[in-house]
């Protein structure tokens, strides 16, 4: 798709119809009996000398008499507190990355099959752009899972494709993840999948009403953009995709201290999440009319930057004083909102790394969702858990509204204190959005602080898989 993009799925996963060997790998849970497992007794000897109880996340490989390998084992502990959340299938993901080249298959068919195969792919990625010993890393054979009967090979594909697309761009440093490069980045997903799409750029933004769009991004030599990729039949269901797209954010003139700044080239991970799931649905197919819009700029310093106390006009018409250059996220992306809404979508999904509030409240691994519909929040919530890909609603109380409100402008960009700035932040939002059906805003993260069973440390299109088996239930049903 791009060359930051490694390998494909093909790398770890095999076809079962392959007619060669495999090692067999056993989910064993806590207090695990070898026996039940279906070992030989030189294995569950083996076992039984290596003290192995099932404990969540240990890995035991069984020999052979000659020291070749003929088994896996890979404790369940009690078979919840997949990484990071989510049944125990999930840990599948740690044996991608650590077992030695060569075909595994699962020696029992777990309950979460599909899930177990997810697991393993998305357990399985690099990124092995810049280190010449990555390189060879990812040229050499890799430890490939025998997708598992009843299991849609392609569906699992494509996921853990869209992931490790969306990893591959939230990783590559800006220097080569500038605006054009994510521009080509929309440019090659939608040429794959037959999609339409559209740039409005530079001053092009102002001549067709994206002001604040522009106003972020003009301080910078590489052009702030809109880019709008369109599929499906036009009479089907909308769906819409906003994701927050600045490739880099220094803060601005209210500039961010430098250990701030340290991973912020990953302020564009609701662009890169927006993309991922929509490779999904587009890959998969799902029967709708899919827009994705990614506002996509860098907030950058020069004499040219614009300012605390500007005032700047929004697509919507609303004025917005600037109280804060490094609350630009949200100026953008209600740019982008104004224009979904004109053609009133059934939904419309934001996705952004908006708010050091959101990771003060609930951390690194769970990003925060907004949604004032509440039959759709009652089922994700669950439905991510299961999933590994979770989050957790925060209100969208009316009651901080007040707080957005300037003296000399229609509404401020912030809240000038430390509170709520989450929720202020979705409300802002949500102001530009009057007549889609469902309004849902994800505040994430967009990096994995370490290494965990589905990845390694670095980026992550948080929330992508959770919207994506919702919309596939929602739409086939």
């Amino acid at each position: 798709m791009t060359e930051t993009t490694a390998w494909t799925a093909s790398s770890v996963f095999a076809s079962a119809d392959e007619p060669a060997p495999s090692v067999p790998v056993y989910l064993a849970g806590q207090g695990a009996d070898a026996q039940k497992l279906g070992l030989a007794a030189p294995q569950s000897a083996w076992l039984d000398a290596q003290k192995f109880l099932g404990a969540a996340k240990k890995a035991m490989l069984l020999p052979d008499a000659d020291g070749r390998l003929t088994g896996v084992v890979l404790g369940a502990g009690d078979g919840k507190g997949g990484e990071p959340s989510g049944p125990s299938e999930l840990l599948l993901g740690q044996l991608a990355s650590s077992l030695p080249a060569g075909l595994y298959r699962l020696a029992n068919q777990p309950a979460e099959a599909e899930l177990a195969a997810i697991a393993w792919g998305l357990g399985s990625y690099r990124f092995t752009r810049y280190r010449a010993s990555d390189r060879k890393k990812s040229e050499a054979p890799r430890a490939q899972l025998v997708i598992p009967g009843g299991v849609d090979a392609a569906r699992v594909a494509n996921i853990v494709e869209a992931i490790w697309f969306g990893r591959d761009l939230i990783n590559t440093p800006a220097s080569d993840m500038g605006p054009d490069e994510l521009e080509q980045a929309a440019r090659d997903i939608a040429g794959r999948h037959g999609a339409s799409i559209s740039v409005i750029k530079g001053d092009g933004l102002l001549k067709h009403n994206f002001p604040m769009i522009h106003a972020v991004g003009r301080a910078h030599p590489r052009a702030p953009r809109l880019i709008d990729i369109a599929w499906g039949p036009l009479d089907a269901e909308k769906i819409t995709l906003v994701g927050k797209g600045i490739t880099f954010d220094t803060g601005g003139l209210d500039i961010k201290p430098p250990s701030a700044m340290l991973i912020m080239k990953k302020d564009m991970g609701g662009a890169a999440t927006a993309l991922a799931l929509g490779h999904m649905i587009m890959g998969q197919k799902l029967k709708c009319r899919l827009r994705i819009l990614l506002p996509v700029a860098e907030n950058s310093i020069s004499g040219d930057a614009f300012r605390p106390g500007d005032i700047l006009k929004s697509r919507a018409g609303y004025t917005v004083e600037i109280g804060n250059t490094d609350a630009e996220g949200r100026l953008v992306l209600a740019d982008a909102l104004a224009l979904a809404d004109e053609e009133s979508p059934k939904s419309i999904f934001v996705f952004a790394t908006l708010t050091g509030a959101a990771r003060t409240a609930l951390g690194p691994d769970l990003p925060a969702f907004f949604t004032d519909d509440d039959a759709f929040a009652s089922t994700l919530t669950p439905l991510s858990a299961r999933i590994g890909d979770p989050v957790w609603r925060l209100p969208l109380w009316d009651g901080y509204r007040r707080h957005l409100d300037s003296d000399v402008a229609d509404m401020n960009n912030v809240w000038d204190t430390p509170f709520a700035g989450a929720i202020t932040a979705a409300l802002f939002l949500r102001r530009f959005v009057k007549n889609a059906g469902r309004f849902a805003h994800f505040d994430l993260y967009g990096w994995r602080t370490s290494a965990r069973p589905l990845g390694p440390k670095g980026g992550e299109p948080q929330t992508a898989r959770a919207v994506m088996e919702f919309l596939r239930a929602e739409l086939q049903a």
